[in-house]
């Protein structure tokens, strides 16, 4: 055990300070996003929504996190990631205290879109930040280590925010929410010191080309905005399958997915450090895990038992704990040859429009065609995603750049 423990330890040796604070004020603010995977559940339960108001409403959340990616992008190559992140965490907090007052229908796709554009615009920043604190052959663990953070405060965050609803309400995710964005401000303000933030981002290409004329990249897009659809599915759709079909109440709901986020706390570092070799293709690795999320559809439809919940839950925290860290590290490496927040804007944007697309399609075939028949469609879209990413992997091959 204690052999063990060690390994663990030195799969963390040689990241930099910045990199650790970073997670940390990651770490803060995903604290408070349990609102998230109870939205559609608020929604429906609190505010009388149909399905269908509830697929447009996820909508607006995604055109909020594009047009919030891409500005972020901008604004990160204009005037620094530090700026962006410091106003994007403290509007945030803001907007979502706000949000709790939004009660009609088009309050709150006006509200959910506000409160995307400004919290979006963090990402695109964050990912340059994090690029600029972290040696080269550190950056795939970088990740890594911010994806723990972002999953450590997710894996408390829907247990705790299911004992919130029980005990006072929905409103009270609203203030968690804002409080923590807020928090991860003063954190920013107090550890990562503007000079410090200068002096990196002025690390920029010689003669950087646009993101938008990589084709390569936007094959790559599309792979990423396959999988953000699939993936997005367990903050919308499958919560109120397992409210539903499986009869699960909101606190088991949470202990759910929070077993997601413990999981990747857990194992997801020696995973990607074990995975993390030159001759293993980042794409290759990004198709397997795609294909993992796929069967964690599948299996939903194969047997009544409780216990496929919790395999369906295994098999989707395995893909994403391959899929999202080595597309990440993917994108980074790419970037080096343009502008880096243009970049890593695209990369993001390609999950901002899954949102756009992802929970609305989904609450529509649900209600139209039911939970069985979603699951399949899902399941089949991300088998289209792995061939895709397959043929991207053999493209890059023949450029001379498989990895």
């Amino acid at each position: 055990m204690k052999t063990l423990f060690s390994n663990y330890i030195q799969t963390f040796k040689g990241l930099s300070k910045e990199v650790w604070w970073l997670a940390l004020i990651t770490l803060i603010n995903r604290s408070g996003t349990m609102v998230i995977p109870f939205l559609s559940l608020y929604l429906t339960n609190s505010l009388h929504f149909t399905l269908s108001d509830v697929g447009w409403i996820m909508s607006f959340f995604g055109f909020g996190s594009v047009v919030g990616t891409w500005l972020g992008g901008k604004l990160t190559d204009l005037i620094g990631y530090y700026k962006v992140m410091l106003v994007s965490l403290i509007g945030t907090g803001i907007l979502f205290v706000s949000l709790q007052f939004a009660t009609s229908f088009h309050q709150f796709c006006f509200g959910i879109f506000s409160v995307m554009l400004v919290a979006d615009a963090f990402r695109p920043a964050m990912f340059v930040a994090l690029s600029a604190y972290s040696k080269p052959e550190n950056k795939t663990r970088s990740v890594t280590l911010i994806r723990l953070a972002i999953n450590l405060g997710f894996s408390a965050g829907p247990a705790i925010g299911g004992l919130i609803i029980v005990s006072v309400g929905y409103l009270g995710l609203f203030w968690i929410d804002g409080i923590t964005c807020v928090l991860a401000a003063v954190l920013l303000l107090k550890v990562l010191h503007p000079k410090k933030a200068q002096i990196t981002d002025s690390v920029i290409a010689e003669n950087p080309i646009s993101a938008y004329k990589d084709s390569s990249f936007w094959i790559f897009f599309i792979g990423m905005f396959i999988f953000g659809f699939v993936f997005l599915q367990y903050f919308s759709t499958i919560p109120l399958y397992y409210k539903e079909v499986r009869l699960l109440s909101e606190f088991e709901i949470g202990l759910l997915m929070g077993f997601n986020g413990f999981f990747i706390v857990v194992f997801e570092m020696p995973l990607i450090k074990w995975l993390e070799h030159p001759k293993n293709s980042k794409i290759k690795l990004v198709a397997i895990g795609l294909f993992l999320t796929a069967l964690s559809f599948v299996i939903l439809n194969l047997s009544a038992w409780i216990g496929v919940l919790v395999i369906g839950m295994l098999l989707m925290t395995i893909g994403e704990m391959i899929a999202f860290p080595f597309s990440n590290a993917f994108a980074v490496e790419r970037a080096k040859k343009g502008n880096q927040g243009e970049y890593m804007a695209l990369y993001s944007i390609a999950f901002s429009l899954a949102h756009i697309f992802s929970h609305n399609l989904g609450m529509q075939l649900i209600d139209k065609y039911g939970y069985e028949f979603t699951w399949n469609f899902t399941a089949l879209f991300a088998m289209g995603g792995v061939f895709i990413l397959v043929f991207l992997y053999i493209r890059l091959k023949r450029e001379g750049q498989s990895k």
